[in-house]
């Protein structure tokens, strides 16, 4: 009788996730010491449309904290802190946008406003030449 031995699914899928996992952290350690531009790049546009659409007026808040973070991305990077300027610039992105969002419903919210007006003006002086 011979005896086979039944690979274990389990063991070889641990050892691929050790592979990968391995892989990944080569890879970022390999990223970590370069400027992240690309990201750098995308807050400062972000920050740009925040401000633009209205989001020094609309979402003040949101916009200072892009604003502030994008700076501070802006000092790691000249001082090489390339992970701490990765990690501010995506938080100036995200704030950024947020800000966007929120001055753009502000000022939709606000030309709803501002066309239920116009429509009861209508109404009133209607009301008034049918008099």
């Amino acid at each position: 009788m011979t005896m086979r031995t039944a690979k274990h699914p389990t063991s070889v899928r641990g050892l691929k996730l050790a592979v990968l996992a391995l892989g990944s952290a080569f890879i970022l350690a390999g990223c970590a010491g370069n400027p992240p531009t690309e990201q750098y790049a995308l807050a400062q546009t972000a920050v740009n449309d925040a401000v633009s659409n209205g989001g020094v007026e609309f979402a003040p808040v949101e916009t200072k904290s892009a604003q502030d973070k994008f700076k501070q991305a802006e000092i790691a990077m000249h001082d090489e802190k390339y992970d701490e300027a990765r990690y501010l610039a995506e938080q100036a992105e995200w704030d950024a946008r947020v800000a966007t969002r929120k001055a753009q419903a502000v000022k939709a919210q606000k030309a709803v406003q501002d066309a239920h007006q116009g429509v009861q003006d209508l109404r009133e002086e209607g009301m008034r030449n049918a008099q």
